[in-house]
């Protein structure tokens, strides 16, 4: 298999953010063809040579040009050209309460976990264990299960959301490299 230059923009809160975007978009677009699109996404990540492209002194497409010498078969640099402008706020969320009208009723119920992420919640512990034993089985995974209270209908009471900066923005990379195709 070959590989083929390549260079991308993309914007996000980091360059691994904008990075993930570009692979994510390239995929769509052309498939993985089991690594082998000739795009971003069958690169190894990009290196953060911003710091060296500052210090150059060069235009970009002159450094671009130079540092194509050096690299590989799936490498992958990213250049930081617009810093992206963080969130200075002390509060970044905000809560929207959600009023609950009338009594909640209460009920044990066997919760069944793949370390924090939860696996479902059972009336009896029997059918916990046989839900636990099913997903060990099949993923080989180690699950617990624990007796929690639980609402039987659940309701949202509190909604958290992220709440923007005006001066907020995404920063703006330009990658380039050689992708497998």
């Amino acid at each position: 298999m070959g590989a083929c230059s390549f260079s991308n923009r993309g914007r996000g809160k980091d360059m691994y953010d904008a990075y993930k975007k570009l692979c994510d978009q390239a995929e769509e677009e052309y498939g993985h063809q089991e690594g082998y699109n000739g795009t971003i996404s069958t690169t190894n990540g990009p290196r953060d040579l911003t710091k060296e492209y500052r210090q150059s002194k060069l235009s970009l497409s002159q450094f671009i040009n130079n540092t194509m010498d050096r690299l590989g078969k799936r490498d992958c640099v990213g250049i930081c050209v617009q810093e992206p402008v963080l969130n200075k706020n002390k509060i970044k969320t905000v809560v929207k309460n959600e009023v609950q009208k009338g009594t909640r009723k209460w009920e044990l119920m066997y919760v069944v976990y793949d370390y924090d992420q939860c696996i479902g919640a059972y009336p009896t512990k029997t059918d916990a264990i046989k839900k636990a034993r099913e997903y060990t089985e099949s993923t080989q995974r180690t699950t617990t299960i624990n007796v929690e209270k639980c609402s039987p209908t659940p309701s949202r009471v509190a909604k958290i959301e992220y709440k923007r900066s005006d001066k907020e923005a995404p920063g703006e990379y330009v990658f380039f490299g050689y992708a497998a195709e």
